[in-house]
Protein backbone atom coordinates (compact mmCIF):
# COMPACT_ATOMS: atom_id res chain seq x y z
CA UNK A 1 0.00 0.00 0.00
CA UNK A 2 1.59 3.30 -0.80
CA UNK A 3 1.44 6.25 1.43
CA UNK A 4 -0.27 8.97 1.35
CA UNK A 5 1.01 12.35 0.09
CA UNK A 6 0.67 15.67 1.72
CA UNK A 7 1.45 18.90 0.29
CA UNK A 8 3.22 21.45 3.52
CA UNK A 9 4.44 24.78 1.85
CA UNK A 10 5.25 23.42 -1.98
CA UNK A 11 6.79 20.17 -0.35
CA UNK A 12 5.48 16.97 -0.93
CA UNK A 13 5.71 14.28 2.32
CA UNK A 14 4.43 11.20 3.34
CA UNK A 15 1.85 11.38 6.39
CA UNK A 16 3.59 8.49 8.32
CA UNK A 17 6.90 9.70 6.90
CA UNK A 18 7.30 13.21 9.25
CA UNK A 19 10.54 15.10 9.46
CA UNK A 20 13.10 14.47 11.85
CA UNK A 21 13.39 17.13 13.92
CA UNK A 22 16.83 15.41 15.47
CA UNK A 23 18.56 17.82 12.41
CA UNK A 24 17.18 20.82 13.44
CA UNK A 25 17.95 20.58 16.86
CA UNK A 26 21.62 19.86 16.11
CA UNK A 27 22.06 22.98 14.08
CA UNK A 28 19.61 25.33 16.25
CA UNK A 29 21.99 23.89 19.47
CA UNK A 30 25.07 24.90 17.48
CA UNK A 31 23.21 28.59 16.50
CA UNK A 32 22.13 29.16 19.64
CA UNK A 33 26.08 28.85 21.41
CA UNK A 34 27.09 31.59 18.16
CA UNK A 35 24.45 34.00 19.58
CA UNK A 36 25.48 33.72 23.09
CA UNK A 37 28.95 34.55 22.48
CA UNK A 38 27.72 37.21 20.03
CA UNK A 39 26.17 38.87 22.53
CA UNK A 40 28.87 38.57 24.93
CA UNK A 41 30.90 40.33 22.58
CA UNK A 42 28.48 42.93 22.16
CA UNK A 43 28.26 44.06 25.58
CA UNK A 44 31.77 44.21 25.76
CA UNK A 45 32.41 46.29 22.64
CA UNK A 46 29.82 48.42 23.59
CA UNK A 47 30.82 48.95 27.07
CA UNK A 48 33.92 49.56 25.84
CA UNK A 49 32.23 52.49 23.38
CA UNK A 50 30.03 53.72 26.24
CA UNK A 51 33.23 53.97 28.90
CA UNK A 52 35.46 55.15 26.53
CA UNK A 53 33.60 58.27 25.08
CA UNK A 54 30.47 58.53 27.02
CA UNK A 55 28.97 59.82 24.19
CA UNK A 56 25.23 59.14 22.58
CA UNK A 57 26.42 60.46 19.59
CA UNK A 58 29.19 57.73 19.25
CA UNK A 59 26.98 54.67 20.10
CA UNK A 60 24.16 55.88 17.85
CA UNK A 61 26.54 56.28 15.15
CA UNK A 62 27.60 52.62 16.79
CA UNK A 63 23.97 51.31 15.74
CA UNK A 64 23.93 53.24 12.37
CA UNK A 65 26.98 51.41 11.28
CA UNK A 66 25.62 48.08 12.83
CA UNK A 67 22.32 48.59 11.06
CA UNK A 68 22.31 50.38 8.03
CA UNK A 69 24.09 47.92 5.85
CA UNK A 70 22.18 45.50 6.58
CA UNK A 71 19.25 47.10 5.41
CA UNK A 72 20.97 48.10 2.21
CA UNK A 73 22.30 44.65 1.68
CA UNK A 74 19.08 42.73 2.70
CA UNK A 75 17.22 42.96 -0.60
CA UNK A 76 19.93 41.43 -2.85
CA UNK A 77 20.75 38.96 -0.43
CA UNK A 78 16.94 37.72 -0.43
CA UNK A 79 17.04 37.04 -3.69
CA UNK A 80 20.79 35.53 -3.96
CA UNK A 81 19.67 33.37 -0.66
CA UNK A 82 16.63 31.82 -3.11
CA UNK A 83 19.08 31.31 -5.70
CA UNK A 84 21.99 29.78 -3.55
CA UNK A 85 22.27 27.19 -1.32
CA UNK A 86 21.39 27.98 2.03
CA UNK A 87 23.36 25.82 4.01
CA UNK A 88 26.71 27.35 2.31
CA UNK A 89 25.41 31.02 2.83
CA UNK A 90 25.90 30.02 6.67
CA UNK A 91 28.80 28.58 6.83
CA UNK A 92 30.78 31.16 4.53
CA UNK A 93 29.50 33.90 7.05
CA UNK A 94 30.14 32.28 9.85
CA UNK A 95 33.72 32.19 8.99
CA UNK A 96 33.38 35.49 7.43
CA UNK A 97 32.24 37.40 10.78
CA UNK A 98 34.52 34.90 13.32
CA UNK A 99 37.63 36.41 11.12
CA UNK A 100 36.61 39.74 11.55
CA UNK A 101 36.53 39.03 15.33
CA UNK A 102 40.19 37.72 15.19
CA UNK A 103 41.17 40.70 13.31
CA UNK A 104 39.90 43.05 16.30
CA UNK A 105 41.00 40.69 19.15
CA UNK A 106 44.33 41.29 17.53
CA UNK A 107 44.21 44.89 17.25
CA UNK A 108 43.14 45.05 21.29
CA UNK A 109 46.02 42.54 22.36
CA UNK A 110 48.65 44.84 20.45
CA UNK A 111 46.64 47.73 22.14
CA UNK A 112 46.19 49.55 18.40
CA UNK A 113 42.14 49.73 18.89
CA UNK A 114 40.16 52.94 17.67
CA UNK A 115 36.29 53.78 17.39
CA UNK A 116 36.31 52.82 13.79
CA UNK A 117 37.91 50.03 13.65
CA UNK A 118 34.71 48.72 16.18
CA UNK A 119 33.08 50.39 13.64
CA UNK A 120 34.43 48.40 10.68
CA UNK A 121 33.47 44.84 12.79
CA UNK A 122 30.31 46.37 13.04
CA UNK A 123 29.72 47.04 9.34
CA UNK A 124 31.26 43.25 8.71
CA UNK A 125 28.77 41.46 10.92
CA UNK A 126 26.03 43.62 9.40
CA UNK A 127 26.48 42.54 6.29
CA UNK A 128 27.33 38.62 7.08
CA UNK A 129 24.37 38.90 9.44
CA UNK A 130 21.81 39.63 6.95
CA UNK A 131 22.92 37.07 4.46
CA UNK A 132 22.90 34.29 7.59
CA UNK A 133 19.77 35.51 9.08
CA UNK A 134 17.54 34.92 5.50
CA UNK A 135 19.72 31.82 5.19
CA UNK A 136 18.28 30.49 8.33
CA UNK A 137 15.00 31.94 8.76
CA UNK A 138 13.98 30.51 5.18
CA UNK A 139 15.36 27.09 6.09
CA UNK A 140 12.93 26.77 8.90
CA UNK A 141 10.17 25.32 7.26
CA UNK A 142 12.38 23.00 5.26
CA UNK A 143 13.54 20.89 8.75
CA UNK A 144 10.24 21.94 11.22
CA UNK A 145 6.53 20.84 10.45
CA UNK A 146 4.38 23.64 10.36
CA UNK A 147 2.18 22.85 13.40
CA UNK A 148 5.62 23.48 15.40
CA UNK A 149 6.52 26.83 13.70
CA UNK A 150 4.88 28.95 16.51
CA UNK A 151 6.53 27.19 19.17
CA UNK A 152 10.08 26.83 17.98
CA UNK A 153 9.36 30.93 17.40
CA UNK A 154 8.55 31.12 21.20
CA UNK A 155 11.51 28.96 21.57
CA UNK A 156 13.71 31.74 19.70
CA UNK A 157 12.32 34.03 22.03
CA UNK A 158 13.63 32.46 25.13
CA UNK A 159 16.71 31.69 23.63
CA UNK A 160 17.25 35.29 22.99
CA UNK A 161 16.09 35.93 26.15
CA UNK A 162 18.68 33.87 27.72
CA UNK A 163 21.26 35.58 25.61
CA UNK A 164 20.08 38.82 26.96
CA UNK A 165 20.09 37.44 30.95
CA UNK A 166 23.91 35.24 30.55
CA UNK A 167 25.58 37.85 28.25
CA UNK A 168 25.04 41.22 30.26
CA UNK A 169 26.65 40.27 33.58
CA UNK A 170 28.74 37.76 32.38
CA UNK A 171 30.51 40.33 30.09
CA UNK A 172 30.72 42.75 33.08
CA UNK A 173 31.95 40.27 34.79
CA UNK A 174 34.71 38.89 31.92
CA UNK A 175 35.69 42.34 31.87
CA UNK A 176 36.66 42.69 35.40
CA UNK A 177 39.01 40.06 35.30
CA UNK A 178 39.89 39.10 31.69
CA UNK A 179 41.77 41.47 28.93
CA UNK A 180 38.81 41.98 25.77
CA UNK A 181 40.35 40.16 23.23
CA UNK A 182 40.21 36.91 24.86
CA UNK A 183 36.77 37.83 25.53
CA UNK A 184 36.41 38.18 21.77
CA UNK A 185 37.76 34.94 21.25
CA UNK A 186 35.58 33.40 22.95
CA UNK A 187 32.92 34.94 20.39
CA UNK A 188 35.22 32.70 17.47
CA UNK A 189 35.05 29.39 19.78
CA UNK A 190 30.86 29.63 19.81
CA UNK A 191 31.01 30.50 16.27
CA UNK A 192 32.95 27.08 15.32
CA UNK A 193 30.63 25.49 17.31
CA UNK A 194 27.59 26.75 14.75
CA UNK A 195 29.29 25.95 11.63
CA UNK A 196 30.34 22.26 12.87
CA UNK A 197 27.25 20.77 12.36
CA UNK A 198 26.19 22.57 8.89
CA UNK A 199 29.39 20.66 7.68
CA UNK A 200 27.85 17.55 8.08
CA UNK A 201 23.80 17.76 7.65
CA UNK A 202 22.22 19.13 4.50
CA UNK A 203 19.26 21.29 4.48
CA UNK A 204 16.47 20.75 1.61
CA UNK A 205 16.91 23.51 -0.99
CA UNK A 206 13.66 24.61 -2.89
CA UNK A 207 14.08 25.36 -6.50
CA UNK A 208 14.26 29.22 -7.42
CA UNK A 209 10.80 30.49 -8.56
CA UNK A 210 11.31 33.34 -10.92
CA UNK A 211 8.95 35.30 -13.26
CA UNK A 212 8.91 35.60 -16.90
CA UNK A 213 12.19 33.21 -17.44
CA UNK A 214 13.72 36.49 -16.27
CA UNK A 215 16.94 35.48 -13.43
CA UNK A 216 18.33 39.07 -13.26
CA UNK A 217 18.99 40.57 -9.18
CA UNK A 218 16.44 43.44 -9.75
CA UNK A 219 13.58 41.43 -11.58
CA UNK A 220 13.96 39.12 -9.02
CA UNK A 221 13.74 41.65 -6.06
CA UNK A 222 11.08 43.34 -7.89
CA UNK A 223 9.14 40.21 -7.69
CA UNK A 224 9.24 40.21 -4.27
CA UNK A 225 8.30 42.90 -3.92
CA UNK A 226 4.93 42.52 -5.96
CA UNK A 227 3.78 39.32 -3.46
CA UNK A 228 3.89 41.40 -0.31
CA UNK A 229 2.24 44.26 -2.23
CA UNK A 230 -0.60 41.90 -2.87
CA UNK A 231 -0.81 41.49 1.20
CA UNK A 232 -2.29 44.05 2.45
CA UNK A 233 -2.01 43.03 6.18
CA UNK A 234 1.81 42.50 5.54
CA UNK A 235 2.51 45.58 4.13
CA UNK A 236 0.88 47.48 7.19
CA UNK A 237 2.50 45.31 9.87
CA UNK A 238 5.83 46.70 8.25
CA UNK A 239 4.90 50.33 8.59
CA UNK A 240 3.60 49.80 11.76
CA UNK A 241 7.05 48.00 12.61
CA UNK A 242 8.83 51.42 11.44
CA UNK A 243 6.99 52.91 13.15
CA UNK A 244 8.01 51.51 16.32
CA UNK A 245 11.48 51.08 15.36
CA UNK A 246 11.91 54.89 14.64
CA UNK A 247 11.74 55.49 18.08
CA UNK A 248 12.28 52.41 19.64
CA UNK A 249 15.58 51.01 18.49
CA UNK A 250 17.36 54.70 19.38
CA UNK A 251 16.25 54.21 22.77
CA UNK A 252 17.75 50.37 23.39
CA UNK A 253 20.91 51.45 21.86
CA UNK A 254 20.95 54.03 23.76
CA UNK A 255 20.62 52.21 27.11
CA UNK A 256 24.30 52.61 28.66
CA UNK A 257 23.35 56.06 28.11
CA UNK A 258 20.30 55.59 30.17
CA UNK A 259 21.84 53.44 33.21
CA UNK A 260 25.04 56.16 33.32
CA UNK A 261 23.72 59.64 33.03
CA UNK A 262 19.99 59.41 34.30
CA UNK A 263 20.02 56.63 36.67
CA UNK A 264 23.78 57.21 37.44
CA UNK A 265 24.39 53.62 37.43
CA UNK A 266 27.49 51.59 35.87
CA UNK A 267 28.21 48.46 34.02
CA UNK A 268 26.62 46.30 36.67
CA UNK A 269 23.64 48.31 36.75
CA UNK A 270 22.91 48.21 32.85
CA UNK A 271 24.01 44.72 33.10
CA UNK A 272 21.00 44.43 35.30
CA UNK A 273 18.39 46.27 33.04
CA UNK A 274 19.36 44.02 30.39
CA UNK A 275 18.97 40.81 31.66
CA UNK A 276 16.00 41.77 33.46
CA UNK A 277 14.42 42.24 29.58
CA UNK A 278 16.36 39.06 28.86
CA UNK A 279 14.41 36.92 31.79
CA UNK A 280 11.28 38.18 30.46
CA UNK A 281 12.41 36.89 27.20
CA UNK A 282 13.06 33.12 28.29
CA UNK A 283 9.91 33.21 30.32
CA UNK A 284 7.62 34.65 27.96
CA UNK A 285 9.31 32.32 24.98
CA UNK A 286 8.89 29.22 27.13
CA UNK A 287 5.23 30.00 27.43
CA UNK A 288 4.78 30.73 23.91
CA UNK A 289 6.53 27.86 22.79
CA UNK A 290 4.36 25.70 25.03
CA UNK A 291 1.32 27.53 24.61
CA UNK A 292 1.22 28.22 20.96
CA UNK A 293 -0.99 31.33 21.43
CA UNK A 294 -4.37 32.13 20.37
CA UNK A 295 -5.91 30.12 17.96
CA UNK A 296 -5.73 33.66 15.12
CA UNK A 297 -2.08 34.29 15.66
CA UNK A 298 -2.38 38.30 15.02
CA UNK A 299 -4.61 38.39 18.35
CA UNK A 300 -1.38 37.39 20.37
CA UNK A 301 0.83 40.05 18.41
CA UNK A 302 -1.58 42.62 18.81
CA UNK A 303 -2.67 42.22 22.42
CA UNK A 304 0.88 41.79 23.74
CA UNK A 305 2.17 44.84 21.22
CA UNK A 306 -0.78 47.21 23.07
CA UNK A 307 -0.03 46.05 26.64
CA UNK A 308 4.28 46.01 26.49
CA UNK A 309 3.94 49.43 25.00
CA UNK A 310 2.84 50.85 28.93
CA UNK A 311 5.48 48.43 30.17
CA UNK A 312 8.14 50.58 27.63
CA UNK A 313 5.94 53.76 28.66
CA UNK A 314 6.79 53.76 32.06
CA UNK A 315 10.94 52.94 31.81
CA UNK A 316 10.71 56.41 30.49
CA UNK A 317 8.75 57.61 32.92
CA UNK A 318 10.82 56.13 36.03
CA UNK A 319 12.39 58.71 37.89
CA UNK A 320 16.70 58.67 38.64
CA UNK A 321 15.85 57.31 42.08
CA UNK A 322 13.08 54.66 40.63
CA UNK A 323 15.82 52.23 38.93
CA UNK A 324 14.08 49.22 40.29
CA UNK A 325 10.70 50.68 38.61
CA UNK A 326 12.61 50.35 35.29
CA UNK A 327 14.18 47.10 35.83
CA UNK A 328 10.71 45.60 36.43
CA UNK A 329 9.35 47.79 33.20
CA UNK A 330 12.21 46.17 31.46
CA UNK A 331 11.10 42.47 32.74
CA UNK A 332 7.30 43.33 31.54
CA UNK A 333 8.21 44.15 28.37
CA UNK A 334 10.43 41.60 27.59
CA UNK A 335 7.95 38.89 28.80
CA UNK A 336 5.49 40.14 26.17
CA UNK A 337 8.08 40.50 23.15
CA UNK A 338 7.71 36.83 21.89
CA UNK A 339 4.01 37.27 21.75
CA UNK A 340 4.18 39.79 19.36
CA UNK A 341 7.21 38.66 17.56
CA UNK A 342 6.70 34.75 17.67
CA UNK A 343 3.35 34.46 15.88
CA UNK A 344 4.03 36.97 13.11
CA UNK A 345 6.88 35.57 12.26
CA UNK A 346 5.10 31.89 12.15
CA UNK A 347 2.62 33.24 10.33
CA UNK A 348 4.66 34.17 7.79
CA UNK A 349 7.05 30.70 7.62
CA UNK A 350 3.73 29.03 7.40
CA UNK A 351 1.93 30.55 4.59
CA UNK A 352 4.81 31.80 2.08
CA UNK A 353 5.98 29.66 -0.14
CA UNK A 354 9.29 28.47 0.56
CA UNK A 355 10.81 29.23 -3.29
CA UNK A 356 10.27 32.93 -2.37
CA UNK A 357 11.28 33.18 1.77
CA UNK A 358 14.23 34.41 1.09
CA UNK A 359 13.30 37.70 -1.17
CA UNK A 360 10.17 37.88 0.73
CA UNK A 361 11.75 38.08 4.50
CA UNK A 362 14.22 40.33 3.34
CA UNK A 363 11.79 42.62 1.67
CA UNK A 364 10.22 42.47 4.91
CA UNK A 365 12.86 43.12 7.25
CA UNK A 366 14.06 45.85 4.96
CA UNK A 367 11.38 47.93 5.35
CA UNK A 368 10.50 47.45 9.04
CA UNK A 369 14.36 48.73 9.60
CA UNK A 370 14.37 51.52 6.72
CA UNK A 371 13.64 53.93 9.13
CA UNK A 372 15.90 52.98 11.55
CA UNK A 373 19.00 54.57 10.79
CA UNK A 374 17.39 58.06 10.55
CA UNK A 375 15.74 57.43 13.77
CA UNK A 376 19.57 56.61 15.00
CA UNK A 377 20.75 59.76 13.53
CA UNK A 378 18.18 62.05 15.33
CA UNK A 379 18.09 60.32 18.99
CA UNK A 380 21.51 59.98 18.95
CA UNK A 381 21.93 64.32 18.94
CA UNK A 382 18.42 64.41 20.52
CA UNK A 383 18.84 62.10 23.27
CA UNK A 384 22.30 64.23 24.30
CA UNK A 385 19.85 67.52 24.91
CA UNK A 386 16.75 65.85 26.48
CA UNK A 387 17.55 62.66 27.88
CA UNK A 388 17.16 58.71 26.62
CA UNK A 389 13.98 58.48 28.62
CA UNK A 390 11.79 60.32 26.39
CA UNK A 391 12.62 58.24 23.59
CA UNK A 392 11.37 55.03 25.71
CA UNK A 393 7.41 57.10 26.73
CA UNK A 394 7.31 57.91 23.10
CA UNK A 395 7.71 54.86 21.62
CA UNK A 396 6.02 52.79 24.01
CA UNK A 397 2.54 55.18 23.57
CA UNK A 398 3.27 54.48 19.81
CA UNK A 399 2.95 50.92 20.48
CA UNK A 400 -0.26 50.73 22.26
CA UNK A 401 -2.23 53.28 20.15
CA UNK A 402 -0.85 51.14 17.31
CA UNK A 403 -1.71 47.62 19.16
CA UNK A 404 -5.14 48.53 20.06
CA UNK A 405 -6.42 50.19 17.18
CA UNK A 406 -5.07 47.45 15.07
CA UNK A 407 -7.54 45.37 16.06
CA UNK A 408 -10.25 47.62 14.24
CA UNK A 409 -8.13 46.89 10.87
CA UNK A 410 -9.16 43.93 8.98
CA UNK A 411 -6.08 43.05 6.90
CA UNK A 412 -3.62 42.88 9.97
CA UNK A 413 -6.32 41.06 11.90
CA UNK A 414 -6.98 38.37 9.25
CA UNK A 415 -3.72 38.59 8.05
CA UNK A 416 -3.01 34.61 8.14
CA UNK A 417 -6.34 34.43 6.00
CA UNK A 418 -4.91 35.82 3.39
CA UNK A 419 -4.26 33.40 -0.01
CA UNK A 420 -0.01 33.02 0.21
CA UNK A 421 0.03 29.95 -1.38
CA UNK A 422 2.47 28.94 -4.82
CA UNK A 423 -0.67 28.86 -7.08
CA UNK A 424 -2.01 32.27 -6.46
CA UNK A 425 2.11 33.14 -6.83
CA UNK A 426 2.20 31.84 -10.45
CA UNK A 427 -1.49 32.97 -11.67
CA UNK A 428 -1.64 36.38 -10.12
CA UNK A 429 1.76 37.52 -10.58
CA UNK A 430 2.94 35.22 -13.42
CA UNK A 431 5.68 33.56 -11.52
CA UNK A 432 7.13 30.09 -13.09
CA UNK A 433 9.20 27.26 -11.53
CA UNK A 434 12.29 26.96 -12.42
CA UNK A 435 12.20 23.81 -14.72
CA UNK A 436 9.60 22.26 -12.57
CA UNK A 437 5.84 22.13 -12.81
CA UNK A 438 4.95 22.17 -8.91
CA UNK A 439 8.06 23.01 -6.72
CA UNK A 440 9.56 20.55 -4.54
CA UNK A 441 12.71 19.83 -2.65
CA UNK A 442 15.72 19.25 -3.92
CA UNK A 443 18.87 18.11 -1.70
CA UNK A 444 21.91 20.02 -1.46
Amino acid sequence: MGSKKIRINGLEESENESRSILPFSILYTGQVFSLLGSRLVQFSIVWWLTSTTGSASVLALGSIIAMLPQVLVSPFAGVLIDRWNRRRVMIVTDTLIALAVVVLAVLYAWDLVSVWHIYGLMFVRSVGGAFHWLAWQSSRNMLVPERHLSRVAGLDQSINGIAGFVAPPMGALLMGFLPIHMILALDVATAAMAIAPLLFIKIPQPPFLHKNGRSSVFASMKEGFNYIRAKTGVLLIVAMAMAINFILTPAFSLQPILVTNHFGGGAIELGLLQSAHGIGLILGGLALSVWGGFKRRAVTSLLALAVSGVFFAIIGLAPPTAFMIAVGASFAAGLLNPMVNGPLMAILQAKVPTEVQGRVFSLIQTGAQLIVPLGLAIGGPFSDTFGVPILFLLGGTIMSIMGAGAFLVRPILYVEDANFDVETLQGNLGFAGEGVKVPGAVSD
